[in-house]
């Protein structure tokens, strides 16, 4: 790590705000707020192929980066990389090489100075706030050692790394605001917005996971940690917010010990298991998940849970 960010601390932190990157995070918050009033005035199609795009990039993001790459919960086929790695480059939220980095640091330092987004500093950081500043030394030093050697050897993964800059430009504006240009002739304008409107929903029900599903909700599997379920993030992340078990059961592909209620990600791996494009699924048994229930977690909120 060097000298780099060694003089950053929680306390100084704040003055090292990168203004542009909150000026242009405004302007794409400014731009929803437009898209919403655009989205009753736009043609019904482009909503609704917004509408489906939008649940395609959630499954790049939560059965592609975070439960396939991230945790290793499931194997893919080449097909069904490529699939989820296009789906990932569209929702535009970091190269999957850099999203596993942080995702695995962030579950082995969970809500300590070395997380990313650690939750202990409020909901603002944890959902935002942490993408306008510098990171502290102690991110950097656990993000260097964390090992990463089957993203290194995982041609999709490096392939996207290495042209991720201009291909997520391409499939999260231009190819959907073609698509809708040139399929039923929408006004770019409305095109553009309602696109954009897509991008800000998709990235901030992502940062719930980070944010509230770190703050609120119960904890039946361990009381002992900040994660915890949460219905509502559950509802809008396909099956996320599952998070006190997640936490506890990283590697399940689940994410839950209930299956495919409220959790459409597990549905679609079980569907790909199903064509066989998916094989290899992890699951903690019940047993297990009983005896750490009873051992750690919030009795009350299992009984009811």
């Amino acid at each position: 790590m060097g000298l780099r960010n060694q003089h950053i601390t929680k306390e100084t932190q704040y003055q090292y705000v990168n203004w542009p990157v909150v000026y242009f995070v405004a302007f794409l918050h400014s731009v929803a707020v437009i898209g919403i009033f655009q989205m009753f005035q736009c043609n019904w199609k482009t909503l609704l192929f917004n509408l489906i795009f939008l649940e395609y990039v959630q499954l790049g993001t939560m059965a592609g980066v975070h439960r396939l790459w991230s945790h290793r919960s499931y194997k893919a086929s080449m097909p069904l990389q490529i699939f989820l790695a296009v789906a990932q480059t569209a929702a535009r939220q970091n190269p999957i090489y850099t999203w596993v980095r942080d995702h695995r640091v962030h579950h082995k330092y969970v809500d300590t100075d070395a997380d990313p987004h650690d939750a202990r500093r409020g909901f603002f950081f944890t959902h935002l706030g942490w993408a306008f500043m510098p990171r502290l030394p102690q991110v950097i030093e656990k993000g260097e050692k964390i090992d990463l050697s089957d993203m290194r050897s995982n041609p999709v993964v490096m392939f996207q790394k290495r042209y991720y800059r201009w291909t997520t430009l391409v499939m999260c504006y231009v190819i959907p605001i073609s698509i809708c240009c040139w399929s039923w002739n929408e006004s770019i304008i409305y095109a553009y917005f309602v696109t954009s409107l897509r991008y800000v929903i998709s990235l901030n029900v992502t940062f719930l996971v980070n944010s509230a599903a770190h703050l609120w909700g119960n904890k039946p599997y361990d009381v002992n940690i900040n994660p915890a379920q949460n219905l509502g993030v559950t509802l809008l992340t396909m099956g996320e917010g599952f998070h006190n078990y997640h936490h506890v059961f990283p590697h399940d592909y689940r994410t839950s010990e209930f299956g495919i209620r409220f959790n459409l990600t597990t549905a679609f791996i079980d569907l790909m298991s199903l064509l066989g494009l998916a094989s290899n699924l992890k699951k903690v048994s019940k047993e297990t998940v009983l005896a750490r229930r009873s051992r750690t977690g919030d009795l009350m909120s299992a009984a009811s849970g």
